[in-house]
């Protein structure tokens, strides 16, 4: 009786300081505020586990948008100071781990459970999929970020030519090892908070393996992102504005892709794609 009415009040509390501070400190625009309360208070109400997986991914993507602030306003005709992100963004980066965290929630409540096929596939398959989720959101967030700071010139992905900063599908080694550590970061935070949350002493070590499997997820998830952008997702430099730029236009030099997804469409169906993988890898390993 205690979980149920003071998690869900702390949740709230919680969810509604981030919210404000992330408005304050333009991380996120008016509906991205709103929307993510309600993400933040559904993943803290429900798992505790999930919802600092959820904090991790945004807190380290929100500070990293903001390095190296004036290099990306150089070569990114879309951004915006802070980020700003809206609710599309936020829904998209995190709406199908709200489904599966519901989902655990009503088969075994306020319970945390360690990956254990012996006792419950479908609960192992349902955290899988929410590791791929956020290993694949951070991983990708994490590589877009710091590899557009590289020296390096990005290469695109399927054809491995040098094109400019901010072409969709372009990679350098600088992004994939952030990528790769993001991955690492939400694998390391989902095993932590477990030795905590979570009580199954006969798995607890092997538990361990979910970091290297969150490393794969996190690297794999921004390739198959790269992949979508350099095929799915137009790039043009307008040469008015002297920046690449996601649609096609009079003063629009194409570069790659096709106009059939924008960034949020790519960014779903590489976190669906890798949330799957995820949770299949997690049935098959534990």
């Amino acid at each position: 009786m205690e979980t149920i009415l003071i998690q869900p009040l702390v949740a709230a509390l919680m969810a509604a300081m981030i919210a404000f501070r992330s408005y304050r400190k333009k991380s996120l625009d008016l509906s991205g505020a709103f929307f993510g309360f309600l993400v933040v208070f559904l993943h803290l109400a429900v798992n505790i586990r999930a919802g600092i997986m959820l904090l991790v991914f945004f807190f380290t993507s929100s500070k990293l948008t903001k390095v190296g602030a004036e290099k990306k306003r150089k070569s990114d005709a879309e951004y915006k100071e802070g980020g700003q992100r809206n609710w599309v963004q936020v829904v998209f980066n995190s709406g199908i781990a709200c489904s599966l965290i519901v989902l655990i929630w009503r088969l075994i409540g306020w319970e945390d459970k360690c990956l254990d096929c012996r006792e419950s596939t479908l609960i192992t398959s349902l955290w899988g999929g929410i590791i791929g989720h956020y290993a694949c959101s951070t991983g990708d967030t994490w590589s877009s970020e710091i590899g557009v700071l590289s020296d390096a010139q990005p290469r695109l992905i399927t054809t491995f030519k040098v094109k400019k900063r901010g072409t969709n599908g372009g990679v350098t080694k600088t992004g994939l090892l952030a990528a790769a550590a993001g991955g690492c970061v939400i694998g390391l935070e989902f095993v932590l908070i477990g030795f905590i949350t979570a009580n199954c002493p006969d798995v607890a070590l092997k538990q361990l393996l979910v970091i290297p499997l969150a490393t794969l997820a996190g690297l794999g998830g921004s390739l198959l992102d790269s992949f979508l952008g350099a095929t799915v997702q137009y790039s043009g430099f307008c040469t008015v504005r002297k920046k690449v730029v996601g649609k096609p236009g009079p003063t629009v030099r194409r570069i790659s892709g096709v106009d059939i997804l924008d960034n949020n469409g790519v960014n779903l169906i590489s976190i669906l794609l890798t949330s799957v993988l995820t949770s299949v890898a997690c049935v098959y390993i534990f």
